[in-house]
């Protein structure tokens, strides 16, 4: 039901659609009841499902909250961590932080989910998240760690064959958003709005390649040679950087660790993440 499909379902839980399918019939057989109607539009849930969906959610939460409580005690630096966050701070900042980690501390198994959702601690889907947000969860303990600066950007060969401040000439590259009322406050508030790419790593490669220029995150294009900075930085609140984690965990050894460990790391990148330079 959460998934929508079958298809999508079979994907989160990582096995075919067909088996899916299967367990839902046998589950129907063995209850003797219909959980879902299947219509061309796909699977839908019956009055008896909406039921048993109730029942099943409030087990959910119940078996997480002890879950995360029994991990509460655990007072051992071993064991899995799973943290939550983009492919940008993952891949471009933390790596090298990461991997002194998994050094260090050998017999903790760190997990690293790189996703733009947001993992929902209460159900367990992450143990710690490293999120940008204006108003996190108040389910969730979390430090603001600093907020991270954006400015526009070009690539030196685009900028030498455009001139940007033509709106035949030039275009801004889309970051997943159809309100394009950002564009106004800008410095080239006339130029067009073309394509949209949600991920940063994505924004960053089309602005390298001469697609258009760019609102880009310092911490990215400041580092990046091929690309020259036209604006001063700006901090906005939707890229406040956030270390949540859930109440629940704060006891947890290895947990209470690695949130240390990587704020002292984030915070040593205080500079390049408030667009003041590497």
């Amino acid at each position: 039901m959460r998934a929508g499909t079958v298809r999508a379902a079979a994907n989160h839980l990582g096995i075919s659609h067909s088996t899916v399918a299967r367990r839902i019939d046998a589950m129907e057989k063995k209850l003797a009841v219909r959980l879902f109607d299947r219509l061309p539009i796909g699977y839908v849930v019956t009055p008896v499902g909406e039921d048993m969906l109730k029942v099943a959610e409030h087990m959910e939460t119940e078996m997480g909250g002890l879950e995360r409580r029994i991990l509460g005690h655990d007072h051992n630096l071993a064991g899995r961590i799973k943290v939550t966050m983009v492919d940008a701070l993952a891949l471009h900042l933390l790596m090298p932080h990461l991997s002194r980690f998994a050094h260090e501390y050998p017999e903790i198994d760190l997990e690293v989910d790189v996703t733009y959702d947001a993992a929902d601690l209460n159900s367990r889907e992450a143990d710690i998240a490293i999120r940008f947000a204006i108003n996190p969860p108040e389910t969730l303990i979390g430090r603001r760690l600093l907020t991270c600066a954006t400015a526009i950007y070009v690539s030196h060969n685009y900028q030498k064959y455009n001139d940007l401040n033509d709106p035949e000439k030039t275009r801004w590259i889309g970051f997943g958003s159809q309100n394009q009322d950002w564009v106004k406050k800008t410095a080239f508030p006339n130029i067009p709005v073309k394509g949209q790419f949600i991920n940063l790593l994505v924004q960053l490669e089309a602005c390298k390649n001469g697609m258009g220029i760019g609102m880009l995150p310092c911490f990215l294009a400041d580092i990046d040679s091929s690309l020259q900075r036209l604006s001063d930085p700006e901090q906005k609140p939707n890229f406040d950087l956030w270390l949540l984690s859930h109440p629940d965990t704060r006891t947890n050894a290895r947990i209470r660790i690695f949130k240390d460990f990587i704020a002292t790391a984030i915070l040593s990148h205080r500079s390049l993440l408030e667009g003041k330079g590497p």
